[in-house]
Formats: C-alpha cells, structure tokens, sequence
C-alpha cells in the first residue's frame, strides 16, 4: 500500500532460505532501498523517490566497471513504504525509528530514498541500537550538524547534530566529503572538527581523483560497522540540479562513483540516498543519477561477488 505518493523501502541480505518472508515487489533494477519521505507534503523532495524508481529501468544487473553481481549475490527486494504521519515531524521519526528496528533486527541492510535528510537519524537510532555507534561517510554540500531552526531541533539540517547528540555515531570515524557554500558564521565547521570529524571540503577535490582519499577513509573506518548518507547537493547542480539547497562548485558524477567504489570491504550496515527534487529538473536526470548511486551503494554491500 502506498501511503504517500511512492517512497521504496527495500533491503538486501545473502541469498538464503527465508521462512515465512514474502520477498515483495517486482521492482527489480534498483533493488535495495528504503524511501521515505519526512517533508511537508508541498516540498519537493516528496517526490524524489517516486522519480527515482522511474529512472531506475536504466539500471541493470551487473556493474560492467567493476564486475560486481548484486542480484547474482544477494536477496534483493523492495518492501514498500514506511507510513509516516505528514503533520508530525516527531511522530514520523518515531514511526521511521520503528519500522527499521524491524528491518536492521531481521538481518537485512536497508538502502534508503528520500524524502529529505531528516530521514537519517530515525534510521541512525535503529542501526545504532543493533550494531552501537557506526562509522559514517557523508557526501554531502553541507554538514547537517546545525542545533536549531525557528527553535525546532528536528529538520533536515539538523541530523548529525542529534545522532551525536545520543552517541549513535563513533566520532573517530566520521569523514563528510563535498562540504561547501556561504555559511552564516566565520567558521562553519568548528563544531564537527570538535567532535573528532574529518570535513574535507569541496575544494579539496577538485580536479583530482579521490581513490586517495578513499584509501585514508577505509583507514579510518576500519572493521567496525559504517553507513553511508549521500546527499545529492554533494554533486554539482551542473549534474544535480534537481534538490532544493543547490551549492555550485561540487563534486562530479566520476568523483561520487570513487567515493561509493572505493567503500568496497567496509562493513556496510545502511546507506541512503535523499534530497532528489525532481520539480527543479524536468530532464530527470538527477533522479538518473540517483538510481545509479543507489545501484553502485548495492554493488558495495558485503557478499557482493565479482564476475
């Protein structure tokens, strides 16, 4: 049933016998993800899932660059949406944080569509509850760590500010990858350089490859659980144009294709794609590249086999 336009949940664990599960949908080129949507009905992100199921018909089964075969390797399935409630901003966390206790806890690793980034901490408070506090690659245009809006401590740009806030994250191993824009104060990321993160702003990206970069970040990571948040103004609105807080001057498809490639062998316990608002780009490509993210986040998941 569909409950607000249409947000997939879906997840991937290894093949198996599963009793008494129903693998649900038939939406088979995208696989693993998890949509939600936690914006007023009126924003746009509300439909960014929905388009990116449309693009996904241009995804296939194998990943021809790197030789990986999810769907050869994995139990693959779209299990719906997740009812939140579109007047209660803490009730639909609430409702998220429940609905993935029941995902995380039956084994599966969720891939998720948003829907804006408020999202991730509902999902963070359910991962955290199973594996303790995760790892995080963020590629992102901005930090998400702000205390506040118009008194409310709730709102995308507050996610990471609250899963630190309940120790959801390990600090040590936190890298946001991307971060740019004009700021409201003279140094931005005082707070996130406070809580032992590694920001590595846009400018150090440009004109390179971060397969560098990617060798530090499976470093830093090491064996313990990680979790990816890729908010599409990471790239740039020459790419993405389709997402409500565009920030020129950002990282390249190929670039976020390096990020997502090179967390193969990390302990991969979620990921998600959000911010995809196909209103502000009639040509669908955003919601395109948003497909293919996904697909590259699914070819990364552990007990991905390479043909």
């Amino acid at each position: 049933m569909q409950l607000l336009s249409a947000f997939p949940l879906t997840w991937a664990r290894p093949t198996g016998p599963e009793p008494g599960r129903i693998a649900a949908s038939a939406w088979l080129l995208l696989a693993a993800q998890l949509c939600l949507q936690l914006s007023l009905p009126v924003l746009p992100p509300r439909f960014g899932p929905q388009q990116i199921r449309a693009e996904s018909v241009m995804v296939r089964r194998y990943n021809a660059s790197t030789g990986a075969a999810p769907f050869d390797s994995l139990l693959v399935a779209d299990v719906g949406d997740v009812n939140v409630n579109l007047y209660n901003l803490p009730d639909s966390c609430c409702r998220i944080r429940q609905s993935y206790q029941k995902i995380v806890a039956s084994a599966c690793v969720p891939l998720t569509l948003g829907g804006d980034h408020t999202i991730t901490y509902p999902i963070l408070q359910a991962v955290a509850e199973k594996h303790g506090p995760v790892g995080l690659v963020h590629v992102d245009a901005h930090t998400d760590t702000g205390d506040t809006a118009l008194g409310e401590k709730i709102y995308h740009g507050t996610p990471f500010r609250r899963c630190v806030d309940e120790g959801l994250l390990d600090c040590s191993r936190v890298v946001q990858i991307g971060i740019r824009g004009s700021s409201y104060t003279p140094d931005p990321y005082k707070y996130c350089r406070d809580q032992g993160f590694r920001v590595v702003p846009a400018e150090d990206c440009w004109m390179k490859s971060l397969v560098p970069l990617m060798g530090e970040v499976r470093q830093q990571m090491g064996d313990g659980p990680v979790y990816i948040s890729f908010d599409i103004d990471g790239l740039d609105p020459a790419y993405a144009p389709g997402t409500g807080t565009p920030e020129i001057a950002g990282l390249t498809p190929a670039q976020a294709f390096e990020i997502i490639r090179g967390c193969k062998g990390l302990n991969i316990v979620g990921c998600d794609l959000v911010e995809v608002a196909p209103i502000y780009d009639v040509s669908g490509n955003t919601a395109l590249l948003g497909a293919n993210l996904l697909f590259e986040m699914l070819c990364v998941l552990p007990g991905v086999k390479t043909m």
